[in-house]
């Protein structure tokens, strides 16, 4: 239920007054017997009537403490009704014998406010002392440039005005451009062959897996007995088939196939055991499979070497 932020007012007769162009009632207004009497009244239709008379009163007061934060990148009237949810709370947990209201809704109205930015206005999370930092860096970059002519300020001068190091300077820095995100369809070039951001980012580069797996494979293919060597470089490198790769080392077809099986497995194996024990049993499988698959590779490149 949203909160009605305009500046009307009922009078105690009853009847509405409106007038746009000037503000009805102070921000401090006298409510003083209000809250008296909301503290003794019960829960109920007449209590809830008192506290909406002391919401109306107050209200041109919430929406001046909203005011502050305008052109940060939230609308006037988000920043009222936060404002005026606010001011609810205040009048809610306010103790007319503690003193004024107005010391004690001001910065209750305040908090709300910032507490919506800190939770609210955040395209990119970030911890809330890394926020801390971004609004000492904004405030000590607006104190240092009041001056006419004053140049851009250094992380060295932001640091040495707000007692910060400089690595917190920056982080504040970093933060404050964090507010907001970049889509990463934006275009980052204007001519005929443009690209959007999303082009200039990195994907996962499955060769890598094959240069560990083929590293892995290497000392394992050099343990090999030297006809076992030949026939996997005979098989995988110069493609030959098994009946060629018979016939060349004068043995049967099937022998080949039953040296070739036991040679990439013994290969396999050795790899496996040289990257660490401790996988899963399927990552085991397909690691064992795309190295016994780069035996030949490897037996390739030290051959031709």
């Amino acid at each position: 239920m949203r909160i009605d932020t305009s500046t009307s007012r009922t009078t105690t007769s009853g009847n509405p007054t409106t007038h746009p162009n000037r503000r009805q009632h102070d921000d401090a207004p006298e409510t003083a017997h209000l809250f008296a009497r909301l503290a003794e009244l019960p829960d109920g239709p007449e209590r809830d009537a008192v506290r909406d008379e002391l919401v109306t009163a107050w209200l041109p007061m919430a929406h001046r403490i909203a005011g502050r934060f305008r052109d940060r990148g939230e609308s006037v009237e988000d920043l009222r009704q936060v404002a005026a949810l606010g001011l609810v709370k205040a009048i809610d947990r306010y103790d007319p014998e503690r003193g004024a209201f107005e010391s004690y809704a001001v910065p209750t109205i305040t908090g709300e406010v910032k507490r919506h930015f800190r939770d609210r206005m955040w395209a990119l999370r970030v911890p809330r002392r890394v926020q801390e930092l971004r609004n000492k860096v904004r405030v000590a970059r607006r104190e240092l440039a009041q001056s006419p002519g004053t140049r851009e300020p250094s992380i060295a001068d932001i640091a040495a005005h707000t007692g910060l190091t400089e690595e917190e300077v920056a982080t504040g820095i970093e933060a404050l451009e964090s507010f907001s995100t970049l889509s990463l369809d934006a275009e980052l070039s204007s001519d005929e062959d443009g690209y959007s951001l999303a082009d200039t980012l990195g994907a996962p580069d499955n060769a890598y897996d094959v240069v560990v797996d083929r590293e892995s494979a290497k000392e394992c293919l050099r343990n090999l007995p030297e006809r076992e060597r030949a026939i996997l470089y005979m098989r995988f490198f110069e493609d030959m088939t098994q009946s060629r790769i018979a016939d060349r080392l004068g043995i049967s077809q099937m022998h080949v196939s039953r040296l070739i099986s036991r040679s990439c497995a013994r290969v396999r194996d050795e790899a496996l055991g040289r990257r660490g024990a401790g996988r899963s049993g399927a990552t085991r499988k397909a690691t064992g499979k795309s190295a016994g698959k780069s035996a030949g590779t490897s037996c390739n490149g030290r051959r031709r070497r």
